[in-house]
């Protein structure tokens, strides 16, 4: 299913665009979150259900990792992960605002761990949240590489629910994990991935 048919069927919400009054995020230490070159862990906040995430191949095999799992041990913190903001520029990240993801590895893949979400696997009647994104160049084209931080309970969680296109209309739907044979994927869910972000040099 082609990524634009999941934009129309599921919850409708209005073309909007979150700007600096937003809060900013937060990391572990309490300091603002910012986009650009500063490296964060994407961690779980509850303790004993897995580490941090990282790009692999399980469901299909390329040179460059398009799956996103879970390490499934805790003291594992994965890869850590760079934030680009909608309006390109460097500075803090906000809650409810467009953003990329995007691995930070100094490798012949470095461009290619963009997060976004991926084509409706039929098998397994999910969406997954993979790699092979674009980064910026918000607008139709690219609407499946943004999503945003939004404040959950004490903590955050990722939402995919891109505004950068004001023709479009668009889905919510929360970021959370989908189990398979013991590997932890990250996909579209009901139920939020609770996480937190620990600033790495």
């Amino acid at each position: 299913m082609n990524i634009l048919l999941l934009l129309l069927s599921l919850s409708i919400i209005p073309f909007t665009l979150a700007g600096s009054s937003q809060p900013p995020v937060l990391d572990t230490n309490g300091d603002k979150v910012q986009a650009g070159d500063l490296r964060y862990f994407v961690l779980p906040v509850i303790r004993g259900r897995g580490g941090g995430l990282s790009p692999s191949n399980v469901k299909q095999q390329n040179l460059c990792p398009r799956d996103i799992i879970q390490d499934a041990d805790e003291v594992q913190e994965g890869l850590p992960v760079v934030f680009t903001r909608v309006d390109a520029k460097k500075g803090v990240v906000r809650e409810s605002t467009d953003l990329n993801v995007r691995f930070y590895t100094p490798t012949i893949c470095a461009r290619e761990t963009i997060w976004k979400i991926g084509e409706y696997d039929d098998k397994l009647k999910q969406y997954f949240v993979v790699t092979g994104g674009v980064e910026g160049n918000p607008g139709p084209q690219t609407v499946s590489s943004w999503f945003k931080i939004e404040k959950f309970e004490s903590d955050y969680k990722f939402v995919f629910c891109p505004s950068v296109c004001k023709f479009c209309k668009v889905i919510c739907k929360d970021v959370g994990i989908f189990s398979k044979d013991g590997v932890r994927f990250l996909a579209l869910s009901d139920t939020p991935f609770k996480v937190m972000f620990k600033f790495t040099l």
